[in-house]
């Protein structure tokens, strides 16, 4: 199998590309040999909708399993917090690189008072645009589709006071320095939006494959980075559990504290229009870390979470 090559799929915007290529080197960096192989996706086609009227779990995903169902392609790579918590039959999550970043940041103009009472900032997340709302209640906000240079340009293009975007594409596409964005499309000011909780697994990267793939699993196994695939896997189980999909305004954030040896957890709900909001904090012994997620999200629905998931579930109908 020394002569195998492993055919990386990917969407083929600049991050998609960006995330493959980094895929493709460090397993250049293991000797193995690599071709990579890019696909649209339905969520790239189609700008003119919200993602959430468009049935969006798997959205982004869903080209490149079946691409791998197909056996075109050995591998997928995904930003992870696109990825749907339960794979199609036959995949597996084989590697989660190390994280970058997990902050959202708005970008805008370098003319916004938030003290305002009138503002408009664009999103396409549900999430965002909820926490957005309970923060600032008296602001609107409209949606924002396309990859990233075509949301900054759109942003150029707009009047809106900012937008909401991953710190972590900014910085892979090479656009952000400390509080500057530039780009071919928008220069700017970034703001990092420290209070708004995270998409579960934001800023973390997931391979997939197939699962009778042994060589394949056991190269990607090398990637692995154990910390971000636990932390991960917390903010995902909490997903899950709360039968969000990607739909709902969810966030979840968990991180490993060395000192103490424990994990903490951060999750919320909101309704879409951000005037409800439920938050859970949790800390359990690094031994505990399997239910964590779990626990949080029963926690939560006992708390009011399940009558807001019906809600926010008739609302996106």
């Amino acid at each position: 199998m020394a002569d195998k090559i492993i055919r990386i799929g990917t969407r083929d915007s600049a991050l998609a590309l960006w995330q493959a290529k980094t895929v493709e080197q460090q397993l250049k960096n293991l000797g193995i040999k690599t071709k990579i192989i890019a696909v649209k996706s339905e969520g790239d086609l189609v700008l003119d909708k919200p993602l959430y009227e468009m049935g969006i779990t798997g959205i982004f995903t869903k080209t490149l399993d079946l691409a791998l169902l197909n056996g075109q392609i050995d591998v997928a790579v995904h930003s992870m917090k696109d990825v749907p918590t339960a794979l199609p039959d036959g995949l597996v999550q084989a590697a989660v690189l190390e994280r970058a970043s997990n902050m959202d940041v708005l970008v805008h103009k370098g003319n916004t008072d938030f003290s305002a009472v009138t503002a408009t900032i664009a999103t396409g997340s549900l999430r965002r645009q909820a926490q957005w709302l309970n923060k600032y209640p008296k602001h609107s906000v409209v949606d924002l589709r396309g990859n990233v240079n075509t949301r900054l340009q759109k942003l150029a293009d707009n009047e809106w006071q900012g937008a909401v975007f991953a710190a972590a594409g900014l910085e892979r596409l090479g656009f952000m320095s400390d509080k500057i964005i530039k780009s071919p499309t928008f220069e700017g000011i970034v703001e990092v939006l420290d209070w708004m909780i995270p998409a579960p697994a934001q800023g973390a990267m997931v391979v997939v494959a197939m699962a009778n793939d042994l060589f394949t699993l056991d190269v990607l196994s090398q990637l692995n980075h154990i910390e971000t695939e636990i932390c991960t896997y917390i903010e995902r189980q909490f997903l899950r559990t709360l039968e969000g999909g990607c739909t709902a305004p969810i966030g979840a954030i968990a991180r490993y504290n060395e000192a103490e040896d424990k994990f903490d957890f951060t999750g919320i709900l909101l309704s879409v229009d951000g005037q409800k909001k439920l938050e859970i904090q949790k800390t359990v012994d690094v031994s505990e870390w399997k239910k964590l997620g779990y626990h949080a999200a029963q926690e939560l629905l006992a708390q009011g979470g399940a009558d807001l998931m019906t809600e926010i579930k008739n609302s996106l109908q």
